[in-house]
């Protein structure tokens, strides 16, 4: 895992009145293979932080896990892998949808997507608390003003912000919120607020693992809608310190 997950490098700023040189610091999009009692399942590029949450949440997205106990140990290894060893069939196979990732590189169990979904943690949040928690997102690490190419996600329930996670991409940024959540290091009875749009598959694994408020700061698509009709979950966007769109599921949002 690495403390600084930025590279510097110095770009040049053209206008009509000349030239300057500025120094930039980039975000590190690193490739990490992921592994289940020593199969490979997959690969993602994968900002260096959270690794061990991303793993988990990873494999919780492609099917094969789904509950805390599950999972037994996750070891990063210095190739370039994360290896997560539970106590389920590595071997079995997950038929998989292309979500709409970016460049169509996500993936997730169409598992999940069929059947009825299991009751949701309950619980309700202020709007004090959504101002408190949407700003605690934003201002959880200096890495998005910096670089501006990371999405965040936090969670938070019983009053504060319980996990913070960052990515340059925003399932990933989700996934490590789940994984947190598979690893014990966060409850799930709250409310999840990313920087990411609420796509079908974003809403879909928060609310398979229980999450019963998830939060955007820009849109739903009309099927991440339409899952969160499904599974009671409330969906809310264009969030703000000061105002939140309730698409669904407005009884769980307290003034």
């Amino acid at each position: 895992m690495i403390s600084n997950p930025t590279v510097p490098h110095k770009s040049v700023i053209i206008t009509p009145q000349g030239k300057t040189e500025q120094n930039e610091l980039l975000a590190l999009e690193t490739p990490y293979n992921i592994s289940l009692n020593d199969v490979n399942i997959g690969s993602s590029m994968v900002l260096p932080v959270g690794l061990e949450e991303f793993g988990v949440g990873f494999l919780f997205g492609q099917g094969f896990i789904k509950k805390p106990e599950e999972v037994v140990e996750v070891l990063l290894c210095p190739d370039g892998r994360i290896g997560v060893y539970a106590d389920v069939d590595e071997t079995a196979t997950h038929e998989v949808i292309i979500t709409s990732g970016c460049g169509g590189t996500g993936k997730i169990s169409k598992e999940m997507f069929e059947g009825a979904f299991e009751p949701l943690q309950e619980a309700t949040i202020s709007f004090p608390e959504i101002k408190e928690f949407i700003r605690s997102v934003l201002h959880a690490s200096p890495l998005g003003p910096q670089t501006h190419c990371v999405h965040g996600c936090g969670l938070w329930a019983e009053g504060k912000l319980q996990a913070f996670y960052e990515d340059v991409g925003r399932h990933n940024a989700v996934d490590k919120i789940l994984g947190a959540i598979l690893l014990g290091k966060a409850p799930a009875n709250g409310a999840i607020y990313t920087t990411g749009r609420l796509t079908s598959d974003m809403v879909l694994k928060c609310a398979r693992i229980g999450i019963p408020i998830i939060m955007s700061r820009t849109a739903p698509s009309s099927l991440g809608l339409a899952i969160a009709k499904r599974a009671g979950a409330t969906l809310a966007a264009y969030a703000r310190p000061e105002r939140v769109n309730v698409f669904h599921g407005e009884s769980r949002i307290r003034v």
